[in-house]
């Protein structure tokens, strides 16, 4: 299981060196990412990439869930009430059914999650837009309390936002 912590801070210049010291306690470049305005150069550091600013994954996630129950209800009112005159295989008609309907679902909710803003990011927008970066960091769960206490000793600049779970491995 991993976790997300956001850290807001001042400058580049901080968010560079918490960076640093980061890295040197072994959290891995892919695991740290950085939100700032746009006229704000992040040059050596990991920007967030859009799937990490939007709900796309989120959005994907409930339209594959929901296309797959509907996609199944439709597979099983197509066997109990099929059509004049043809008859269909239960199995394989509610397989593909719930295929087809996750396959649209997933499709249709990317497309619009994706121009829908990450909502956990929504509380920083403001600081943001003054001039602060936003780090956020997506580690395992039995390190959050050995980053959280390096970060509060050595960047007390640091403004530490909230902890959220992410249910991945």
């Amino acid at each position: 299981m991993r976790r997300k912590l956001y850290f807001l801070l001042p400058d580049v210049a901080h968010c560079k060196k918490l960076v640093n010291d980061l890295q040197n306690v072994s959290i891995k470049e892919s695991e740290i990412h950085v939100i700032a305005r746009d006229d704000i150069p992040l040059e050596g550091l990991n920007k967030a990439s859009e799937l990490e600013k939007t709900e796309f994954v989120h959005g994907v996630e409930i339209g594959a869930g929901v296309g797959g129950v509907a996609g199944m209800l439709a597979g099983l009112l197509a066997i109990v009430f099929p059509p004049a005159g043809v008859i269909l295989g239960g199995g394989a008609v509610i397989f593909a059914t719930t295929l087809v309907g996750a396959s649209f679902g997933t499709l249709l909710s990317g497309l619009i999650a994706r121009d829908i803003p990450n909502h956990e990011l929504e509380k920083f927008q403001d600081a943001i837009l003054k001039g602060s970066i936003l780090l956020v960091l997506n580690i395992a769960t039995q390190q959050v309390d050995e980053i959280t206490k390096l970060i509060k000793k050595t960047h007390p600049e640091a403004d530490i936002g909230i902890v959220s779970a992410k249910m991945t491995s």
